[in-house]
């Protein structure tokens, strides 16, 4: 990517979470470049903050980069409302779809 109409979308000292942002943009379509991925060593010599790896985007992707990293690191907005098993009064986080209880299938009404 050229320099110009760049932005910085994303920095962790940890570089797998930063590979991970990479992967999660990719796989929705967006290009993206990874910089200071070897500049660990040189912390305490140069700014910490210089030292984090880092995820580049094109401005013209950086709004929709910016929701597929909140989604990935966050889930999904609207996730779904706990609910209690029929059979066996169980309750459940929203996210599961059988009573880990029993095993009974969760209602879809």
């Amino acid at each position: 990517m050229a320099a110009s109409g760049e932005l910085c979308l994303f920095a962790h000292s940890n570089a797998l979470l930063v590979s991970h942002v990479r992967n999660v943009l990719e796989a929705g379509g967006i290009a993206c470049e990874l910089r200071n991925m070897a500049l660990g060593g040189g912390a305490g010599e140069l700014p910490l903050s210089e030292c984090e790896p880092e995820v580049w985007v094109a401005a013209h992707d950086y709004t929709l980069a910016l929701a597929l990293l909140q989604e990935a690191l966050h889930g999904p907005e609207d996730r779904p409302s706990a609910w209690r098993c029929r059979q066996c009064g169980e309750t459940l986080d929203g996210v599961f779809d059988t009573c880990w209880q029993c095993g009974t299938p969760r209602d879809m009404e």
